[in-house]
Formats: C-alpha cells, structure tokens, sequence
C-alpha cells in the first residue's frame, strides 16, 4: 500500500483503485457498476457474464489487503436499477458474505435507484469531518471523497503511450478511481472534472509507483 495524507488524514492507496482510511478501517471504492454484463446482453451486447464475480473479488482482496472493518462503496454500485436482481447465485453470495464479513455501505449514485438487500443504503455520508459522497459537489468548502468521472491518466512508458486508472486530487477533494471490471475511463484533465474540483488552486493526478506516490499537475490556477 502507498501511504499518502489527505485533508489531515492519513490514507493509503490500496492497489490501482482502492483508498485504506487506516483511523477508520475503512475501504472505499467506487463505480462498482456490477452486472454491466448482464445489463448490456439485455440490449443485444453480449459479453462475458462474470463481471461482478471479478469485480467482488477485487473487493475481498482488497478487504484482505487492508484489514478493513467497513466498506463505503461511492455510488454507482450497480449498472442500472435491476441490477441486484440479476446477480448471478455465487456473485450474490459473494457479496452476502462480505456485507455480513463488514461494515457495508451503499451511497447512491446516478445509476442508484434500486432496492440493495445488502449492507446499509445511504445518499451520502459525514465522515471524520470528510463528505463521502458519489459526485463531487462544486462549492463544496468541506473535504469530499467521491467517485463518478472514472479518472483515467495517460503516461508514456517504455516508449508506448498508456492509460491508466488514477486519482484526482486537489486541497479539498479527492475522486477515485473506477473499481470495477468493465468500467472505462474520463481524462484526469477533462474540464468536466476540473471543473467539478473547484474551488482549487491545483488539480494533481495521482498514480502509484514502486510503493511511492507520484504526482501528475494536470491543471493549476492562473490568478
């Protein structure tokens, strides 16, 4: 895990796309977006149905890693309103496991509009003086965790130009990354999300890197 601190909290980045609040043990993630597969096969897309079976074991290992008591998942948990319905029987017990294994709670999100039998559902929650909540809320003047934009940053590497799933940060706020399988990705720089990061003196992409924190400026204030 990579150590980093946060609006006066310490953090760490648990692989590519989960944040380990070690005060809280808590593990947050965000855009599960599970049954995508399912929900894409219903409108003539097939692919293949193990989606959230892989993305639920990213979860548990993530659990494993870190030690976790309590699971905030930020918004879009499922791909669309009828998605718990569809879980497939071992990707539901996965999941009965896990919620009953933790502290587990659902934030709604955009694509959150159904019934979870699982965990705790909440609309956004205060944490430790942070707001964890789907979509970062501009003007906010409180620290925020949140999902949404499923951040991604290119870097070139070796020669060959990649993308990868990063973080945003500024003073106030911090986007994650999209933790499940199937999710794509927005530019880190895209002004969706600076502009969803304001009010800011600067907007840094975040990667992990041989355990270190590496910081990329992807916009900075003019005035």
């Amino acid at each position: 895990m990579v150590p980093f601190s946060f609006a006066g909290e310490e953090f760490a980045l648990a692989g590519e796309r989960a944040l380990y609040w070690p005060r809280e043990q808590a593990l947050l993630v965000a855009d599960l977006h599970l049954e995508k597969a399912s929900f894409f096969a219903r409108h003539g897309q097939m692919l293949p149905p193990y989606d959230s079976r892989e993305t639920l074991e990213r979860v548990a290992a993530a659990i494993r890693q870190t030690g976790a008591r309590r699971v905030f998942c930020l918004g879009d948990n499922f791909h669309d309103t009828a998605g718990a319905d569809r879980l497939e029987p071992h990707a539901a017990g996965m999941l009965d496991a896990l919620a009953r294994a933790t502290d587990w709670v659902w934030i709604a999100g955009n694509h959150d509009q159904g019934h979870v039998p699982w965990g705790t559902a909440v609309d956004e929650i205060e944490l430790a003086g942070i707001m964890l909540r789907h979509h970062a809320s501009r003007g906010e003047m409180r620290p925020e965790l949140t999902g949404h934009f499923h951040p991604r940053l290119r870097v070139k590497a070796r020669g060959r130009l990649i993308a990868r799933p990063c973080w945003v940060s500024s003073e106030r706020k911090l986007i994650l990354p999209a933790f499940g399988t199937l999710t794509g990705g927005m530019d880190a720089s895209d002004p969706a999300i600076i502009a969803a990061m304001q009010p800011a003196r600067a907007v840094d992409a975040l990667l992990p890197a041989s355990q270190k924190l590496v910081r990329f400026p992807i916009w900075r204030n003019a005035a």
